[in-house]
């Protein structure tokens, strides 16, 4: 058992009871503490009064589906959350991360692999030895003590993929990162998703610290390549 297990609360959301029972058990086995939940409504009343520490999302529920859970709960949380779907095409996966999903698994799923997502994002959420130090750049400011950014003198709510992502580019100003360097970077583990996630990250990074996020001044595309951050601004 390690430090990302202990005291971590998993809240897992699926109507098929069998699926909820697996993961569960997986998680438990782990160390992990579990709340279940069979429907939408229930999964946001449960989040929002018992506040896990990551959230395993069915995509399709009765009452409020994933998606609705996923929209509801990134308006006022940055609870990472791991999305489960039936469906296999690139459109549904990119769905959930531009919801705000922080990873997602297609069903049928091997549950060990979902216990090693859990702890990879649970990992880079809640990282054992955070360096005391802030990243200032003009009208943006990364705290990596606190995992806080404020971009225009406004807090930032990202997800914790998108403060990896970002963290991983504004260390290195000027360097141009891959997009698949920038997958293994943001997920932490050996990681089989499809490169366009890192653009979708990248694009709702964009929207959030770019005051014109069409024409940004921090986070660069570099054409059939990746991107880079430009971190020589003023204020």
């Amino acid at each position: 058992m390690t430090n990302h297990t202990m005291n971590r609360t998993i809240l897992v959301v699926d109507d098929d009871k069998k699926i909820v029972q697996l993961v569960s058990l997986y998680l438990k086995k782990e160390g992990y503490r579990v709340l279940t939940a069979y429907d939408g409504q229930e999964a946001l009343d449960l989040a929002r009064s018992k506040q896990p520490d990551l959230i395993v999302l069915d995509l399709f529920l009765p009452e409020l589906d994933g998606t609705d859970v996923c929209r509801l709960l990134r308006a006022e949380s940055r609870v990472p959350i791991i999305m489960l779907t039936a469906r296999a095409t690139d459109e549904d996966k990119l769905l959930g991360l531009d919801i705000g999903a922080d990873d997602y698994l297609t069903k049928p799923f091997n549950p060990r692999e979902l216990v090693a997502r859990v702890r990879a994002v649970l990992r880079r959420t809640w990282p054992e030895e955070e360096p005391n130090a802030d990243l200032n750049f003009g009208q943006l400011n990364i705290s990596l003590l606190r995992r806080e950014v404020v971009a225009h003198g406004q807090a930032v709510a990202l997800t914790p993929t998108e403060f990896r992502l970002l963290e991983t580019l504004a260390r290195e100003p000027g360097r141009a990162f891959s997009r698949s360097e920038l997958l293994d970077r943001a997920f932490g583990f050996d990681y089989d998703g499809i490169e366009r996630t890192v653009d979708v990250h990248i694009m709702n990074l964009r929207r959030k610290i770019e005051s014109q996020p069409g024409a940004p001044r921090y986070i660069m595309t570099v054409p059939g390549f990746g991107y880079r951050f430009e971190g020589d601004h003023a204020a």
